[in-house]
C-alpha cells in the first residue's frame, strides 16, 4: 500500500504586520470590536514586491529545507490560491521556475479557503496512483488585494501568507498501517447554490476586472459549523477512527467563534485545536498549512500524532483530511 507522507513543512509571511489599532486609524472600527467578533489581533499585509508567487516560493523553500530535499527531488507542484499572480499562467509554474525546477507538472487549484485541502487531496491521489513520487503542496494568498477597505465587516478579517507541505510516496505494510505516518482519509464537498454568500464581484469573463470580496457573514457562519462537523465525522468514519483518537485539529482560521463551535460539536477540547487566527487572521488557502507549520515548529504536533485538517470556503467548498504526522 502506498501512503502519502508529510516529510516537511514551511511557511512565509509578508514583512508588514498590521495591528487592529493601526487598522482603526484607517477605517471605522476598533481593536475591541475586532477582537470580540473574530479573535483577531493582527494580520500581515503584502507590500511592494510581495506576491502570492513570492510568498509561495519562500514557503516551499522552507518546506524543502525542513524535509532535507531540493527541487531535483520533486516531480509535482500543486498550489491552492484564489489570488494568483496573473490570470494565467498558473502561479505554480512561477514557483517551479523560481525554485529551479522544470518539466514536471505544476498547476493551481481554486477552491478558496478549502483550496489547500483540495490541493492536498489531489496530490495524494496522484501519489497513490503512481503519477508522482514527491510533491510540493502549497496554499498561498494575497487577499489584501481583493478587499474593500471601506467595508469594515470584511476587510478586518483577512491577511496574506503562504504555507507548504512536502509529501512523498511511502510503502506501508498492512501490519503497520495503523501506526504508519501519512494521509489516512480525505473527503471533499461543494455546493454552488450558495456562491452568492461569499464571493468576489469580478472576473475575467464577467466584468473584466478583479473585483472585491463580498460576504454575508451570518449565513456563512451557520453553514460552516454544520458542514465542518459533518465532514469531520465522514473522514473519521472513512478512516475507522473516532473523535477521541484525534490528537490535534488544524482548522481553517476563519474566526475564533467558528473554531470553538466546531470543536464543541465534535466534543473536542479547544486545547486540541491549533489556533493562529489571532496573529494571522484569515489567510484563506494558506491558513491550514500555516497553522500546521506553527504547531509543528513549536513542538505541539509530534511524530505519530493523529491530526485532522479541515476547511470551508466560498463556493461553498469544504473538506477534511486525517493524517498521522
Amino acid at each position: 500500500m502506498i501512503r502519502s507522507v508529510v516529510i516537511g513543512t514551511g511557511s512565509a509571511l509578508p514583512k508588514n504586520c498590521v495591528s487592529n489599532a493601526e487598522l482603526a486609524e484607517r477605517i471605522d472600527t476598533s481593536d475591541a470590536w475586532i477582537r470580540e467578533r473574530t479573535g483577531i489581533t493582527q494580520r500581515y499585509i503584502a507590500g511592494d514586491g510581495e506576491t502570492t508567487g513570492s510568498l509561495a516560493t519562500d514557503a516551499a523553500r522552507a518546506a524543502l529545507a525542513d524535509a532535507g530535499c531540493d527541487i531535483a527531488d520533486i516531480d509535482l507542484i500543486v498550489l491552492a490560491t484564489a489570488t494568483p499572480d496573473r490570470t494565467f499562467p498558473a502561479t505554480a509554474t512561477t514557483v517551479q521556475f523560481a525554485l529551479g525546477g522544470r518539466g514536471f507538472p505544476a498547476f493551481d487549484v481554486a477552491a478558496v479557503c478549502s483550496g489547500f485541502l483540495y490541493a492536498l487531496g489531489t496530490a495524494d491521489a496522484m501519489i497513490r496512483s503512481g503519477m508522482a513520487k514527491r510533491a510540493i503542496v502549497i496554499g498561498a494568498e494575497t487577499f489584501s488585494r481583493i478587499l474593500d477597505w471601506d467595508d469594515r465587516g470584511t476587510c478586518v478579517l483577512f491577511g496574506d501568507g503562504a504555507g507548504a507541505f512536502i509529501v512523498e510516496a511511502r510503502e506501508v505494510g498492512d501490519d503497520a498501517a495503523d501506526d504508519a505516518p501519512g494521509i489516512l482519509a480525505t473527503r471533499l464537498h461543494a455546493e454552488g447554490e450558495h456562491s452568492d454568500l461569499l464571493y468576489v464581484d469580478g472576473g475575467a469573463s464577467t466584468t473584466g476586472e478583479i473585483g472585491k470580496l463580498r460576504m454575508k457573514g451570518r449565513e456563512v457562519f451557520r453553514h460552516a459549523v454544520v458542514n465542518l462537523a459533518e465532514v469531520l465525522r465522514e473522514v473519521l468514519e472513512q478512516a475507522g477512527r473516532t473523535a477521541a483518537d484525534i490528537d490535534w485539529v488544524v482548522p481553517h482560521q476563519a474566526n475564533a467563534r467558528i473554531l470553538d463551535a466546531t470543536a464543541r460539536k465534535l466534543g473536542l477540547s479547544m486545547d486540541q485545536v491549533v489556533v493562529t487566527v489571532d496573529r494571522h487572521a484569515n489567510t484563506s488557502a494558506a491558513s491550514v498549512p500555516l497553522a500546521y507549520d506553527v504547531a509543528k515548529k513549536d513542538g505541539r504536533i509530534k511524530p505519530g500524532d493523529l491530526v485532522m485538517l479541515e476547511a470551508m470556503g466560498g463556493g461553498f467548498t469544504w473538506g477534511a483530511s486525517l493524517l498521522r504526522a
